[in-house]
């Protein structure tokens, strides 16, 4: 893409970011400022920096390039991430905050008194943290090659050195600055663009989405194919094209059926599909349950909620952040929608990822006025993968500071640690999403992210609920719970990334596994903790009134 605007959009986010990231460091002294900014961020400027770590790639680039490859039945995923919310702020948010932990193992300790569950709690925080990375990183090279032509290894290096580097420097207390800053900034690149596009697309008479006859190109088009793949032809033929072949269509020809997409069967794609028929619902309440629960159980999101004064700012928190989220999720929607009607040729090439980030130029044209927009989608895409990863980074660090090298220096685990200790930590855990991120480009970033939720969803999400609502929950019964689920969501990952291909039903339960692991999850904890009833801690219930009682209360 020849556009002079894009690489100084790109540089502009990058060094706003890295100076906002410097200012906060004039304030990030102690280790408390490093790990929960001291416990003094209000609850307005933390809904909007949870909304910057929040709106990541998946949701900046993924859910358009779902939405114009699947249609209808995506929708549950936006739906899934805002509605997240509403179960934390049920549940979670203001009994976390109460607890007065730093981390997801600290509540773990507090709560249960267990060393080695505090140790487990650790490494399915930094599994997740960097599952999570790894989909921003790749974002960020899809990104800078799509609209610069770079290398993809580009993009995910920048990313991961200046992120690294601001959590290191600055730890919470500098990003969440960064972060706030950053979703204004997304919601701005995304919103500009939207309003010329559906001003476009009325002065164009307003074009269907698919007419009767099928999906059509707009324009005379040269499609580079990058995948290998099966085309059926409107006349009922077939053919397989190759990586590198390129294909010519006449403004008004037919978008031909791409393998499993189908591209041709004008508005039927948006109904829900029955094609699956079971295994298609069964995969759709999965995910579902995945967003709706995986949510309270991210530990990027989770940490924030220790940053607030108290439970009541929590809850306030909370509660902004719905309003924020759900006003986001309402463009990438409509990105994938237009998609529809002015870049169908991705449905072919397979970049149905970059939808978002080709659209304006190809709705409104290559002058002035579609480079400039171009460029600020770039820049909000940047910004998405800044921000996320800051969060994500922050987490990470913060319990390999705490649990790892305080366990290596002798302090113990648990222990504050020192400010050195989180910049080593802040390093180490930005390496390996880098590593891993420079490997699995072929990946499409909202599958990663969805299997992502689907491991705190089924780890997490019953250690805290039960651990908040349920006076019986003992360390082994946790331990056994987060062990069944969460590690049968792991095995579903790591055979989605590295396995064989499936087909039929194992492929449905490996590729959303969460409508079977947190169920298994929850039960297992219940079923081993009341096996395990002298194992329940004494306090208890000083315990449960600790996160149970309003702050005005206490003595």
């Amino acid at each position: 893409m020849d556009n002079p605007y894009v690489v100084p959009a790109i540089v502009a986010v990058t060094l706003a970011t890295v100076a906002i990231g410097f200012y906060g460091l004039r304030l990030a002294r102690t280790t408390s400022d490093f790990l929960v900014a001291s416990r003094t961020v209000s609850p307005t400027w933390n809904a909007a920096a949870i909304g910057g770590e929040y709106l990541s790639a998946a949701s900046f680039l993924g859910i358009a390039g779902l939405i114009l490859k699947y249609g209808v039945d995506v929708l549950w995923y936006p739906v899934g991430f805002a509605a997240g919310y509403l179960a934390l702020l049920l549940f979670v948010a203001a009994p976390l905050r109460r607890s007065g932990a730093f981390t997801l193992p600290d509540f773990c300790e507090v709560r249960l008194h267990s060393r080695r569950l505090r140790k487990l709690a650790t490494a399915f925080v930094v599994f997740i943290g960097w599952l999570y990375l790894v989909p921003q990183l790749q974002g960020a090279g899809l990104t800078l090659s799509t609209v610069t032509g770079a290398p993809y290894f580009l993009g995910a290096l920048l990313v991961g050195a200046v992120v690294t580097a601001n959590v290191a420097l600055g730890g919470m207390r500098a990003i969440t600055f960064v972060q706030a800053f950053q979703y204004w900034l997304k919601l701005t690149a995304l919103a500009v663009p939207a309003m010329f596009l559906i001003l476009h697309w009325q002065a164009d008479g307003r074009p269907q989405v698919a007419a009767a006859d099928g999906l059509t190109f707009p324009r005379d088009t040269v499609v580079v194919v990058e995948d290998r793949a099966v085309l059926t032809l409107p006349d009922g033929s077939s053919r397989e094209v190759t990586p590198g072949e390129e294909l010519s269509f006449s403004a008004g020809d037919q978008v031909p059926k791409v393998s499993s997409v189908d591209a041709s069967n004008g508005l039927d794609w948006l109904l829900p599909g029955d094609e699956s028929g079971d295994r298609g619902l069964f995969a759709t309440y999965s995910l579902i349950l995945a967003t709706f629960l995986g949510t309270m159980g991210l530990p990027h999101v989770l940490v924030r909620f220790y940053t607030n004064p108290d439970g009541s700012a929590a809850r306030r928190t909370t509660l902004v952040v719905l309003a924020l989220v759900g006003l986001f999720y309402l463009l990438p929607t409509l990105y994938g929608v237009l998609g529809r009607v002015y870049t169908p040729q991705l449905l072919l090439t397979g970049r149905t990822d970059a939808v978002v980030l080709l659209l304006p130029g190809e709705a409104v044209g290559s002058g002035v006025l579609g480079q400039l927009l171009a460029a600020l989608v770039a820049a909000g895409a940047f910004a998405a993968f800044l921000s996320s990863s800051s969060g994500l980074l922050t987490s990470v660090a913060g319990v390999i500071s705490t649990d790892v090298l305080a366990h290596a220096s002798d302090r113990g685990p648990g222990q504050r640690g020192s400010v050195r200790d989180f910049r080593v930590a802040a390093m180490v855990a930005g390496i390996v999403p880098v590593a891993l991120a420079l490997n699995v480009a072929s990946l499409d970033v909202s599958q990663v992210v969805g299997l992502a939720f689907a491991v705190a969803a089924s780890s997490f999400c019953p250690l805290l609920v039960l651990g908040i609502w349920w006076r019986g929950l003992t360390d082994a019964g946790a331990a056994a719970g987060v062990l069944a689920g969460g590690g049968a969501a792991v095995g579903a990952v790591l055979i989605t990334v590295v396995g064989p291909p499936l087909s039929g039903w194992p492929a449905t339960l490996v590729a959303q596994p969460a409508a079977w692991t947190v169920p298994l999850a929850f039960a297992v904890m219940v079923a081993v903790s009341m096996a395990t009833r002298r194992r329940t801690p004494a306090d208890v219930s000083t315990t449960m009134l600790r996160l149970h009682a309003p702050e005005s209360l206490r003595l």
